[in-house]
């Protein structure tokens, strides 16, 4: 007698989420796997994560600093520029990765189940390697200015895990959206270019006028890197508060609705992609 095995998706969350930690040598797996593909067959490899925001860097500190002479918190104002460009390089990386990161794995997903979210979240972790990388520009930085921050820094990984939900939320979003809609593809480096201009990368959120400012906070991202800004610049870094609360309930919100979506439509991914 032949027996029949049928590999079957968690029917309960409680399961799901179990099998999640059960598969977690899978998600070690894409994310080692897209960590080393990245910068493969390139001549100076994972260095690229360092110069990409280091010449972005350059060039607001020229516009925004040298040119518009901008206010820059009392610090440097490369260190002003970098300290957003972190959590921003972050969030963009997350979205561009995420984005393509079922249909590039469209063979693994037709043939065997697993908790499809490993598939983002393995993503979101490889653009997390390049935030820390990134943050050695940072510290060169801060010691080339001579610049040491005050007890707020000691507040920087509640941030980071605000960007890593930002990144998250938006992530599954858009990747669950690309595998029905392959639209996506091409409006995802559209969002991505746009909302570095619209947030407040290479300037300081305090130029926005006030009566605008809880407007502006719409911008999710508003709130993470004025929350970096006020953990890594110290002295006259402020956190316009109203916005803040706004940008966290935001952010929070998306990833709440991100992982509600993706479960919803995951079950649909290995026949349409």
């Amino acid at each position: 007698m032949t027996q029949e095995l049928i590999i079957e998706a968690g029917r309960t969350e409680q399961q799901y989420w179990k099998d999640l930690w059960r598969y977690r040598e899978l998600f070690y797996f894409l994310a080692w796997r897209d960590i080393l593909v990245r910068y493969k067959q390139t001549i100076i490899g994972i260095a690229w994560a360092l110069i990409r925001p280091f010449l972005t860097m350059v060039v607001f500190t020229i516009v925004f600093g040298k040119l518009a002479k901008l206010p820059s918190e009392g610090v440097p104002y490369p260190i002003l520029v970098f300290a957003a460009m972190l959590p921003w390089q972050f969030f963009s990386n997350a979205l561009s990765g995420c984005s393509n990161s079922l249909i590039s794995n469209a063979n693994l997903i037709a043939k065997v189940y697993f908790p499809r979210l490993i598939v983002p979240a393995s993503a979101v972790i490889v653009s997390f390697v390049d935030f820390m990388i990134s943050g050695i520009i940072l510290l060169g930085l801060m010691a080339w200015y001579d610049f040491l921050p005050s007890w707020r820094i000691l507040t920087l990984p509640f941030f980071i895990i605000i960007a890593f939900a930002a990144s998250m939320g938006a992530g599954l979003w858009l990747a669950a959206l690309n595998v029905k809609y392959r639209d996506f593809r091409y409006i995802v480096p559209f969002i991505v270019q746009f909302g570095l201009y619209i947030s407040p990368v290479g300037f300081s959120s305090t130029i926005v006028p006030q009566e605008w400012r809880l407007v502006y906070s719409l911008n999710p991202m508003v709130g993470v890197i004025d929350g970096f800004r006020w953990a890594i610049l110290g002295g006259e870094a402020r956190i316009y508060l109203p916005g803040f609360l706004l940008s966290l309930g935001l952010v929070f919100g998306v990833l709440t609705s991100g992982v509600w979506y993706f479960r919803k439509v995951e079950r649909t991914f290995a026949d349409v992609i």
